[in-house]
């Protein structure tokens, strides 16, 4: 478990966090992409796969474009990021650009009491928490909030076929539902 601080003031993001109580899934982005940065909107990028797993998962009735964002929270979904820099990818990110994500998904935790937080990416997970993980459910645990770490969806992550996204992101539905 991480000691409980104040979360450390972050950098304003040019994506807005989507945030609300009691949320299913709280999905946690490795950083805003360029594509996301000019569009002020979560995965951005028309390659960038999120928006149609999150459909095909059964997340959402119908596909959201990335403009429609905020009609997540009334599916019970919040999405934020690890790091808030806007970067080329996520390769260029700097160990200090994850200072105080730790600290922060504890308190957004405990204050909103998602039932799951989704990491798209094991990068989102590892820049938060500093250890590699493996897909799927986690043993840590943020206040009674479960862990569960997705493949990136990112268009540099073509190596991972659709169906295995899939998979994984249909597995979190399963269990966001139980």
């Amino acid at each position: 478990m991480i000691p409980r601080r104040s979360p450390s003031p972050r950098p304003p993001s040019p994506t807005p966090d989507l945030l609300g109580p009691d949320l299913r899934v709280l999905f946690c982005g490795i950083n805003p992409g360029r594509a996301s940065a000019a569009a002020r909107a979560h995965f951005a990028n028309p390659r960038n796969d999120f928006w149609r797993l999150l459909h095909a998962a059964g997340f959402t009735p119908r596909l959201l474009e990335p403009a429609e964002q905020f009609h997540l929270l009334q599916h019970g979904i919040g999405v934020t990021n690890a790091a808030t820099r806007t970067t080329p990818g996520s390769g260029d990110l700097r160990k200090s650009d994850f200072a105080g994500a730790a600290e922060r998904l504890l308190d957004l935790a405990t204050r909103l009491t998602p039932a799951w937080i989704g990491f798209v990416g094991k990068e989102a997970y590892r820049g938060a928490f500093g250890e590699r993980a493996q897909l799927g459910v986690q043993e840590r645990r943020l206040a009674s909030t479960r862990l569960f770490v997705l493949p990136s969806t990112s268009p540099a992550n073509a190596a991972v076929p659709w169906d295995e996204r899939l998979r994984w992101f249909e597995e979190l539905a399963r269990l966001s539902l139980l």
